[in-house]
């Protein structure tokens, strides 16, 4: 065939996919009307993991797997906008990390709201004024982000989702690189650039000034004489900064988990995580006990991490990631086991894995 015939193909087939778009839409309409008469959630991960998994099965190409995640990411992100429009609450603003994990996760058809700190991401949600929140829990360099974990331990939001964002570290500024005098960022960014700025941007001459969000350090780097930030490339074009250096953090491989936290878990999946904190009474041997009811029901642990409680010196918190939903048999057993040994025990959240 000739190159407009060919046209004239995709023409006809554009044609069916709208009308089947529109029809799937209707459709979605009425799953939302369902769903808030039996004041169900908007958002349910466990049916999102289901449709991906589905579309996943039935490809059979020349369209690989990844570009239906991102169309079907869109479609899904439609659908939840016509069963009822949601409002994401999410750290820094448009150009952020955790911008792109909202959008990486409900797509563009949602609202986000950007906050200036991961307590009023919780905020923001308890209070009602936005559906759901993604905070950053762990880095795969930096390791645990303290202050989510903080709020999750004494907030009743639950982890309901997970999303994972390959991070890129980008120097820029309105100046050229000779003249720049401080440098910008979140304090965990700049602990992931330590050995590029330790090379490049000596401390005796080159200040690193922590901020809350890299888009709080981009939007600085744009107005202060001589000020740089470390950022994403999306800031860059944001707030019309000149990339001087790209891809400058230490571990090619970085990437940062986020959590999505509302206000109920997700329902099995059959591939699920469960995120726990507890406390226990410090004695000899007491964290070996503790984790015991894991390996007798034989459930595999995939982070253990402590963390001080502020309200008592010297007493801790222990945060762990498990393997299976919290209502499985073994994990339900296992939990049982743990309450009656420790002081304190709260589940964080059941997920999709």
């Amino acid at each position: 065939m000739d190159l407009s015939k060919l046209r004239q193909k995709i023409d006809v087939i554009d044609q069916k996919i709208v009308g089947i778009l529109n029809e799937r839409a209707k459709v979605s309409l009425a799953i939302g009307h369902a769903k808030r008469e039996g004041r169900k959630g908007i958002y349910v991960p466990a049916r999102e993991r289901q449709v991906l998994e589905r579309v996943h099965s039935l490809n059979k190409g020349p369209m690989p797997e990844g570009a239906f995640d991102s169309i079907y990411r869109e479609i899904m992100s439609s659908s939840l906008a016509l069963e009822k429009p949601l409002r994401i609450s999410y750290l820094g603003a448009e150009g952020s990390n955790s911008y792109s994990a909202a959008r990486k996760k409900f797509g563009s058809q949602v609202e986000c709201v950007g906050v200036s700190s991961i307590a009023e991401v919780f905020q923001r949600v308890e209070h009602d004024d936005c559906d759901y929140g993604v905070v950053p829990i762990e880095n795969s360099v930096e390791g645990a982000v303290t202050p989510t974990a903080d709020m999750l331990a004494d907030s009743d939001l639950l982890v309901c989702a997970q999303v994972t964002v390959k991070i890129t570290h980008n120097l820029m500024a309105a100046c050229s690189i000779d003249k720049i005098t401080k440098v910008y960022s979140n304090p965990q960014v700049l602990g992931q650039c330590r050995t590029w700025l330790l090379a490049h941007m000596p401390p005796q001459k080159v200040a690193e000034v922590p901020v809350a969000s890299t888009t709080d350090a981009a939007k600085i780097a744009a107005t202060e004489k001589g000020a740089a930030a470390i950022a994403s490339l999306e800031c860059a074009s944001i707030y019309g900064l000149k990339a001087l250096k790209t891809n400058i953090q230490d571990i090619a491989h970085n990437s940062t988990r986020f959590f999505v936290v509302g206000r109920q878990d997700a329902q099995p999946t059959g591939n699920d995580r469960t995120s726990i904190v507890f406390s226990i009474k410090d004695r000899p041997g007491v964290l070996y006990a503790m984790l015991a009811p894991f390996a007798k029901n034989k459930i595999n642990l995939t982070k253990i991490e402590s963390r001080p409680i502020k309200k008592k010196a010297w007493d801790y918190y222990f945060f762990v990631d498990l393997i299976g939903h919290r209502d499985d048999k073994k994990v339900k057993k296992a939990l049982e086991q743990l309450e009656g040994m420790c002081k304190f025990l709260k589940v964080l959240g059941s997920y999709p894995a």
